[in-house]
């Protein structure tokens, strides 16, 4: 738990000097994004490796 937290802390000091609000704005929904595409594809694999399907 207190490594999701560091992690956080980190996300959240990266964007504390970002002067363009907008730019900011962007960048995490980027990494939103990113986060469901990452998801998306770890069940994916995850649903072929369990359904035995053939790779």
């Amino acid at each position: 738990m207190g490594t999701l937290l560091h992690f956080r802390n980190l996300y959240n000091e990266a964007f504390d000097d970002c002067k363009p609000s907008f730019v900011v704005i962007i960048l995490k929904g980027y990494t939103i994004f990113c986060g469901i595409l990452l998801t998306m594809a770890l069940y994916a694999f995850l649903y072929r490796a369990f359904t035995g399907f053939e790779f």
